[in-house]
């Protein structure tokens, strides 16, 4: 390879990597070299191999591997070797592999079956993704508990919860569960979901906000106690403790990147259950400008940033972004002349500049008295994770009130709600009506794959197009589904937003103690767009599908969205799109 010439050194590295793991041969690199001096992909070289040698070639896309062939195989070797039995051919058996020239895992499986084995190239990655979706996650390490039989979890060093150290370590069950924290991290999954049933033991993934099943070796069953005891003794829990609830948490890094992990524990009807909340600590936190709101919206939010006091409430579902935008709205405000200090439940992200306070029930440190706290170290912004109670509203109602500016988050459907939500939690309206100066609501709408979606030309697709006032010539997509996007058609996660300031005739209503149809009117007439409206506009801009708004939006908002084609709603889908 060095008396070859190399242009690109992307190529040369590439070579040399493959040559190393012997997917590639030093020769066959230089003939390589000579033929095509700027090699694009590991894909261009095994398939330029698989001319040279005579040998079949595969994405392994719409191949299904023949299981009951999978089973004469130790999953063990199958995935230190990369090694993906496909089906019998002639007497044979066809084996993907990328690493032609490293035999030994070929020989191993020759030995152990006496089968005769054909190679069929495939790329490293489509190989491991195969043999995850066929053998489940962590089948080597079950393989190898299975062969140990008995083996029991022993506490470790809690300091250094390091995923890349703890792979190495011997016991299987801890690989096994730091397998199953890195899949998901790399998955981007917001929660890992841990179930017990009579006769299997379920993982699910919540990736995009949707439930999604993990394969898993079929006797994970006889592990459960094993692993829940291992991810209690990583979150600091008592493992003796079977009967109650119990909450923890754990800190990972990976890659250099760190993970807070919250931890819930339950008993079920077939043992203890656990969900994992997986937040991002190093988390890059965008503009205000980046998070995707309309001109009109954003121009309101810039405008109450500036106010020198007041409440702005983000609402909405849990798991519907509303930390993130208030985070992003801290981060936009945050300079030296002002003091900001949050009080959160978890703290999610970490913001240079800014005082964060963690809530700690079990202390006795919650939102109410951490407010109280800081009210006397002098803020100028403060943070709410979450107005939780009448105390909490209270007093963010006072802090407002005594000339601070206060964000906080509350649970409710829309924008309209929060108000009446704020009374009924035993806020005068008075008071309601002084200091609430905006209330952003918000969904997540999942975000259409870029690699395979597909333009929508179906009747009802053209229906709605009319019905929205979308102009005929704007193209709106369906969902498909490929390998990039785990066949689910979507690939990340956009905000829709409903933004309402409360104005004179909003205030009045409140001090009658209106309700949230009425507010909700009121607010239309002002010029507030709903969930729906806003969900419209990310269809017409080829972001999102209908199917998609309408799984997050409410009958109603659909219906005040809809209801007059060639009114105000309508118009401004157009004009956004």
């Amino acid at each position: 390879m060095a008396a070859t010439p190399v242009q690109d050194s992307s190529t040369k590295q590439l070579l040399e990597r493959m040559v190393a793991s012997r997917q590639l041969s030093s020769l066959d690199a230089d003939a390589l070299l000579r033929v095509k001096p700027n090699v694009a992909s590991e894909e261009e070289i095994l398939r330029w191999l698989a001319t040279e040698y005579g040998l079949g070639y595969t994405t392994l896309e719409d191949v299904e591997p023949d299981r009951q062939l999978l089973s004469l195989f130790p999953a063990r070797i199958l995935l230190k070797e990369e090694l993906l039995p496909l089906k019998r051919d002639n007497g044979s058996v066809e084996v993907a592999t990328s690493r032609l020239f490293a035999t030994q895992g070929f020989d191993a499986l020759k030995t152990l079956t006496g089968l005769n084995l054909k190679p069929i190239l495939s790329t490293s990655e489509a190989i491991q993704r195969e043999i995850k979706k066929n053998l489940g996650v962590g089948a080597d390490t079950i393989g190898t508990l299975e062969e140990e039989k008995g083996i029991t979890v022993v506490d470790e060093n809690a300091e250094g919860n390091n995923l890349d150290d703890g792979a190495e370590d011997e016991a299987s069950i801890i690989r096994f569960v730091n397998q199953v924290l890195k899949d998901a991290i790399e998955l981007r999954a917001s929660d890992i979901h841990l179930e017990p049933f009579e006769d299997e033991f379920k993982i699910r993934y919540r990736i995009d906000g949707e439930l999604q099943e993990v394969p898993v070796p079929g006797q994970l069953k006889q592990f459960q106690p094993a692993i829940v005891s291992r991810v209690k003794i990583l979150s600091h829990l008592n493992i003796a403790e079977k009967r109650l609830p119990q909450d923890g948490r754990i800190k990972v890094r990976i890659d250099s990147n760190e993970v807070d992990i919250r931890v819930s524990v339950i008993p079920m009807l077939h043992g203890e259950a656990v969900v994992m909340r997986l937040l991002r600590q190093n988390s890059t936190l965008r503009g205000l400008k980046d998070i995707g709101m309309n001109q009109r919206e954003l121009e309101h939010f810039q405008h109450v940033l500036q106010l020198p006091h007041g409440i702005i409430l983000v609402t909405g579902p849990t798991g519907s972004g509303k930390t993130s935008t208030l985070y992003t709205a801290l981060n936009e405000i945050n300079d030296a002349v002002r003091k900001i200090i949050t009080v959160e439940d978890p703290v999610e992200y970490q913001l240079k500049g800014v005082n964060q306070i963690q809530v700690n029930e079990k202390s006795g440190l919650t939102f109410a008295r951490g407010l109280r706290s800081i009210l006397r170290h002098d803020p100028d912004v403060i943070l709410i994770g979450e107005i939780r109670d009448a105390e909490t509203a209270q007093i963010a109602v006072q802090a407002s009130l005594t000339g601070h500016l206060v964000f906080s988050t509350l649970h409710t459907n829309d924008a309209p709600g929060a108000l009446t939500r704020l009374v009924d939690m035993g806020v005068e309206p008075y008071l309601v009506a002084s200091s609430l100066e905006a209330v952003l609501a918000q969904r997540l709408v999942r975000v259409l794959c870029k690699h395979c979606k597909q333009p929508d030309d179906s009747a009802r697709a053209q229906q709605f197009k009319v019905k929205l006032g979308i102009p005929a010539d704007k193209i709106i997509f369906k969902s498909v589904g490929c390998r990039e996007c785990r066949n689910t058609g979507f690939f990340g996660r956009h905000a829709i937003f409903e933004w309402m300031d409360t104005d004179e005739e909003i205030r009045q209503l409140i001090l009658k103690s209106a309700s949230t149809d009425q507010i909700r009117a009121a607010a239309r007439k002002g010029g507030m767009r709903t969930l729906a409206e806003d969900g419209w506009r990310m269809v017409a801009n080829g972001i999102t599908t209908v199917e998609e708004v309408l799984s997050v939006t409410t009958a109603k908002e659909v219906e005040t969205s809809t209801k007059n084609q060639s009114g105000d709603s309508a118009a401004s889908i157009a004009v956004a799109a």
